[in-house]
């Protein structure tokens, strides 16, 4: 059975290192734990890694972040996944740092990389893993917050919490939605 995961994020070196690339940073530490690496293809970087008999397909699209549905689009089709099965990592200013929240659907939260894909796909029924990154800024600042690079403070946890997000993409993988959201929705 094949999964698709696909880490939202900006493809500019400016965008690296940001909160609002942490579905990248999430499928880079997939990558890393499986020992696979991405390469360059149509609309995104891809990995293919095996775990537990099942494939993961990891996807960072190298769209804008903003049009990330034309990548969720073209690789679900292309690789015949249903939606079910297409998991989207991405960022989530309404959670504290951190902390992560599986879900099978759901709205774009304010969002422009799910509203596009919800838009492009004609759903929103597709499971998703946000990814707390606070909501620690000044009125009328959250676009640099969350374009805005790591704190001292985050970068000391950063690791630990990426650790549970792909944690809890495994366990998605292997005992499904449900049981994986009462383990890891807390």
């Amino acid at each position: 059975m094949k999964f698709l995961i696909f880490g939202l994020g900006n493809m500019d070196a400016e965008y690296m290192d940001t909160r609002h690339n942490v579905g990248f940073d999430v499928t880079n530490a997939l990558a890393e734990d499986r020992g696979v690496s991405f390469d360059s293809d149509k609309y995104a970087h891809v990995a293919s890694a095996k775990f537990k008999g099942k494939t993961l397909v990891l996807i960072q699209p190298t769209t804008y972040m903003n049009v990330s549905g034309k990548a969720v689009n073209y690789w679900s089709q292309k690789e015949k996944v249903p939606l079910e099965r297409c998991l989207v990592v991405t960022d989530d200013l309404s959670l504290p740092f951190g902390k992560i929240r599986l879900r099978p659907k759901g709205g774009d939260a304010g969002h422009n990389g799910l509203k596009d894909i919800i838009e492009v796909m004609g759903t929103n029924v597709y499971p998703r893993l946000r990814f707390g990154i606070g909501n620690d800024f000044d009125r009328g600042g959250q676009v640099n917050f969350v374009l805005g690079k790591w704190n001292d403070t985050e970068k000391k946890d950063l690791d630990t919490h990426i650790k549970r997000a792909t944690d809890a993409i495994k366990s998605f993988v292997s005992i499904g939605m449900p049981r994986t959201m009462s383990q890891y929705n807390k």
